[in-house]
């Protein structure tokens, strides 16, 4: 699609890609600044390879772009909630500070993605309506 939704010039496909492989290496790389040994630790990287996948098949299967990008975008959704857990973490003096951290990271990313996310739909709603 020539007329595609490209937040910040990047097409949604390329952003769902980059997005994914942050968390995973953010997961990994927070993980082992904490020498956390507890797999929760690993939820961003968890949630980045639940948008990287579609984001590749969304590249390889260009006919089913559509399709993929709603399953990242359901990526996307969970990272943000997930980043809810800041809420109830931020007070806590047992909590370590890569652990708000990572949770404040999930919710605004999260967010962020998931309105990229909608407004490319809506574009591609608009589009098909002209």
């Amino acid at each position: 699609m020539a007329d595609e939704y490209q937040p910040m010039g990047i097409s949604m496909t390329s952003l769902t890609i980059g997005y994914g492989f942050m968390l995973i290496v953010w997961g990994i790389v927070v993980s082992q600044l904490a020498d956390s040994n507890h797999w929760t630790s690993y939820i961003p990287s968890i949630l980045g390879v639940l948008i990287l996948i579609p984001g590749v098949m969304a590249n390889v299967q260009a006919e089913r772009k559509k399709l993929w990008i709603h399953i990242a975008v359901i990526g996307g959704f969970l990272a943000a909630l997930c980043g809810t857990r800041f809420f109830m973490v931020m007070a806590k003096d047992d909590v370590s500070g890569y652990t708000k951290g990572s949770t404040l990271m999930l919710l605004i990313t999260g967010l962020i993605y998931t309105y990229f996310c909608v407004q490319s739909f809506k574009h591609a709603r608009r589009a098909r309506a002209e």
